[in-house]
């Protein structure tokens, strides 16, 4: 049994409108620059947000924004996303990982003071399990969600699913007040209309309450009065501005406007000076090149050889200097942080890359590069790594030619499986090496490149060994050997985890980097 600790992750209500400056960057701190208990916290980063709703959350400044607003029933301790510990409540499972039982302790309440029950547990996952068209959705697939007393609720799976409580701590899979949201259109029967009245109030139980929300502009949160878990809200007022530029935010920071600045790139931070503290770690996504396994695709250029010519033809480092601060070589698809991740990764081998070339009989045949020109990741531009990794596979006697296209084109392509050559990225949807499966032949980032399961039984093997684990231990065994065996076969190079890059005022402390919900606002405080 997992033994309870009582982790608050933060809350919500409704209040009124804050007319505060947007991403021009007024002072919207309003003189609380000096980071005092009850001044504004002010934090700039480029918006990726659709929703207030959790239930319909599933982007980056979502997933931080309901982080604040909605508890849920597992979390994690800042950074670490190795091991999922107690938020609202503590569980066991069966020895076949397919029951869960959660348990709420202590006398936790929402925002409006009525106490977090059973029945809001239940009714907030199958609200979302009967929206089918929510971008969480799919997070509890395949599951039977069951209240037992009044504190207890029993979930069950179809499979093994270790994963379960990982997935659980999604911000997207929040405890919302039932009787609230039921009250304001909320349902469990596919009908529910509750995003509207959620996206100007707040119905959750954490250290802060919704404010306002301007998709657009900012985000005004608010300390929840009500709040009795164990992480005190250190600001009266969070404000989350949409500031779109880099440079924006650096200059915000440094004029004392803001006291947290989200997406500096390694440039920007390398230049710092006093006053600032920066939070430079590698991120949760992956930066990878493809080679499609379908000759319908990619012709007599389908060939894992090629890719295992590629593997050890790049200068790693070379590539590294295009990402800065926080980045490291990407050790294979499970990225630094997860369990089954490789110590190291390839490294150079001109010998092996002209080896693998003459068995997959490569004669100078040209192979197009395709990649989205206009989406950086982690600060990493694609157009400049494209171009490196051409000239560095020129050197090899590999021929590459360029064919960059904007996002929106070049994702459905790669959707599609109909990349020949792709550079693309991959990112966890939760804290949990599962995640990194579907490279596996067979599965979804697997046949994107053609790569059925039948193309190497061996590793499809390994792969539905992990997913069907019973047993950690066994688990963390089955992701190694997955690791180990995908960087040493099959179509993809796994090249660059950028880094990620939180940079503060010297009066504020706390603000760390989280692989799925970006930043932890119940986790930032002043100094001292």
């Amino acid at each position: 049994m997992v033994t309870r600790r009582s982790t608050s992750l933060i809350a919500l209500g409704a209040v009124a409108l804050l007319a505060l400056a947007g991403c021009s960057g007024g002072n919207s701190a309003n003189g609380g620059s000096n980071g005092s208990k009850g001044d504004s916290l002010v934090i700039d980063t480029a918006f990726s947000i659709e929703t207030g709703d959790p239930g319909h959350t599933y982007d980056p400044t979502g997933n931080m924004i309901a982080k604040a607003l909605y508890e849920t029933l597992v979390d994690f301790k800042g950074s670490d996303v190795s091991t999922p510990i107690p938020g609202l409540a503590s569980w066991e499972q069966n020895d076949a990982a397919t029951e869960f039982t959660f348990t709420l302790e202590g006398d936790r309440v929402f925002s409006d003071g009525s106490p977090i029950e059973a029945k809001d547990v239940v009714f907030s996952l199958q609200r979302i399990q009967g929206m089918e068209d929510a971008k969480p959705n799919f997070l509890l697939g395949g599951l039977t969600i069951t209240e037992v007393d009044d504190k207890t609720v029993k979930i069950s799976s179809e499979t093994p699913l270790l994963q379960l409580p990982a997935i659980l701590a999604n911000p997207a899979l929040g405890i919302v007040n039932s009787d609230v949201v039921m009250e304001n259109g909320g349902a469990t029967d596919g009908s529910d209309s509750a995003q509207k009245y959620l996206d100007g109030a707040s119905a959750g139980s954490g250290p802060y309450v919704l404010d306002s929300l301007d998709l657009t502009s900012q985000v005004v949160l608010k300390k929840n009065d009500e709040y009795n878990g164990d992480e005190e809200a250190g600001y009266d007022r969070v404000v989350v501005r949409n500031v779109t530029e880099s440079a924006t935010q650096l200059a915000n920071l440094k004029g004392g406007d803001s006291m947290v600045a989200m997406d500096l790139n390694g440039d920007q931070v390398a230049g710092l000076g006093d006053g600032v503290k920066v939070d430079s770690v590698p991120s949760g996504q992956t930066i990878f090149l493809l080679l499609n396994q379908s000759p319908a695709v990619a012709g007599d250029l389908a060939n894992v050889k090629i890719a295992e010519a590629i593997r050890y033809s790049l200068d790693y480092d070379a590539l590294l200097e295009l990402a800065g601060a926080g980045a490291v070589q990407a050790t294979g698809v499970i990225p630094p942080g997860f369990e089954g991740a490789l110590d190291s990764g390839v490294k150079p081998d001109a010998e092996k890359a002209k080896a693998a070339l003459a068995e997959a009989g490569y004669t100078g045949q040209t192979l197009k590069l395709q990649f989205p020109n206009d989406y950086p990741v982690g600060g990493v531009e694609f157009t400049p790594l494209a171009e490196r990794i051409q000239a560095q596979l020129k050197d090899a006697g590999i021929t590459v030619e360029l064919a960059p296209q904007p996002f929106a084109t070049e994702l459905d392509a790669y959707v599609a499986g109909t990349e020949g050559f792709g550079l693309w990225f991959w990112g966890p949807d939760y804290a949990d090496s599962a995640n990194f499966l579907p490279f596996a032949p067979g599965l979804k980032v697997g046949l994107r490149s053609g790569w059925a399961a039948e193309a190497n039984p061996e590793i499809a093997g390994i792969a539905a060994d992990a997913a069907s684990a019973t047993d950690a231990a066994t688990r963390a065994e089955d992701f190694t050997k997955f690791a180990e065996a995908m960087q040493a076969e099959g179509p993809f190079v796994p090249l660059i985890v950028p880094g990620r890059n939180i940079a503060t005022a010297d009066d504020v402390t706390g603000a760390v980097y989280n692989s799925v919900w970006e930043m932890d606002i119940a986790e930032i405080n002043p100094a001292g």
